[in-house]
């Protein structure tokens, strides 16, 4: 593995953040007080407020259409704000846009890579961009290939290169100016699972050194793994705001008891389990029982004599409080 301390870009004591979130003393980097964007009629941000403070990674979870995106191109002063204040660093992107685009790291939802170059000319041609010498160039370029595991491949064109090497491709170029903030838009979308647990990897070594992380998903497990703070969004606003820890604490029972019938419409068994835990959510293959004790719950189950054709008991997870949030499936 490489070592970690070669991409460090803050000063040696910082730390990373443990997996609640960290202390509200913490440097804030980024804010947003009633921020909002919106296009003609339409209203992708609708007054959020939050905080990014030094050394977290900070998650927005949210269906696709949530408004993390626009979110996102307003924090890396690409999209102007339509209204509220925003500011990073303490500067006004309105009026500090290229000071506050040099502290930052920007890895798109897609990429954008040059795939007529190779994979060191790419990182080459983009530190150029930030007015770093050729030897820094260099010298950072092959820093970054060894933490995104494609030195083997430096002198390889990009266009053949798997989805999931071009994704870090585009993570170790968007690290080429050291930035105190990288910008993460849905960073594993469309990479298989073994992809998306060595991004994953990379991404917690990343914080490890002292890299602030603000990155939005649809995916529960990924905000879940990664996050130390989040907000979830639904239609531009922000519906609830924690750790991924307090937010199922909150939102959820401690355990979920999934039932399969052999039915087309599960709502029809809904009824016949109601009282059994705290709440019950029909899904088009399965209900859903929330309860403390999923065991206890479906040991009731079946003295009602309701006969499931499976019965799953599991802890619950962030998937639980977006449904209960929102009322729907994890991507529209």
């Amino acid at each position: 593995m490489p070592d970690d301390t070669a991409l460090e870009t803050t000063s040696p004591d910082a730390t990373a953040a443990d997996d609640t979130a960290p202390d509200d003393t913490g440097t804030v980097l980024l804010s947003a007080t009633r921020l909002t964007k919106t296009f003609g009629d339409f209203t992708a941000v609708d007054g959020i407020d939050f905080a990014v403070r030094k050394g977290e990674c900070f998650g927005f979870l949210g269906p696709n259409g949530a408004g993390k995106s626009s979110t996102m191109r307003m924090v890396g002063c690409v999209s102007p704000v339509t209204s509220g204040e925003l500011r990073l660093f303490g500067l006004d992107p309105a009026t500090d846009g290229p000071a506050i685009r040099a502290r930052l790291g920007n890895c798109p939802q897609r990429d954008t890579l040059d795939e007529e170059l190779t994979v060191q000319e790419n990182l080459w041609i983009y530190g150029r961009y930030f007015g770093l010498s050729r030897k820094e160039v260099r010298s950072r370029a092959a820093e970054l290939l060894d933490f995104a595991q494609l030195t083997d491949r430096a002198g390889d064109k990009v266009e053949p290169l798997s989805g999931g090497m071009k994704r870090r491709l585009t993570i170790a170029r968007s690290l080429i100016n050291s930035p105190e903030i990288l910008l993460l838009d849905e960073p594993t979308t469309g990479l298989d699972p073994q992809a998306r647990h060595v991004l994953w990897d990379r991404l917690f070594r990343l914080k490890r050194s002292g890299v602030t992380l603000v990155l939005t998903t649809h995916y529960m497990d990924e905000a879940e793994q990664l996050c130390d703070r989040l907000v979830v969004m639904d239609h531009g606003r922000i519906v609830a705001e924690g750790s991924p820890r307090s937010l199922i604490e909150e939102y959820s029972t401690r355990e979920v008891l999934e039932l399969r019938f052999d039915a087309e419409d599960h709502k029809d068994f809904a009824e016949r389990v109601v009282g059994i835990g705290e709440r019950v959510e029909v899904l088009p293959d399965r209900l859903l029982v929330y309860a403390d004790d999923g065991d206890h719950a479906a040991a009731v189950v079946h003295s009602r004599g309701i006969e499931p054709l499976s019965a799953l008991v599991r802890r619950a997870t962030l998937e639980d409080v977006f449904l209960h949030l929102t009322g729907r499936t994890l991507v529209d």
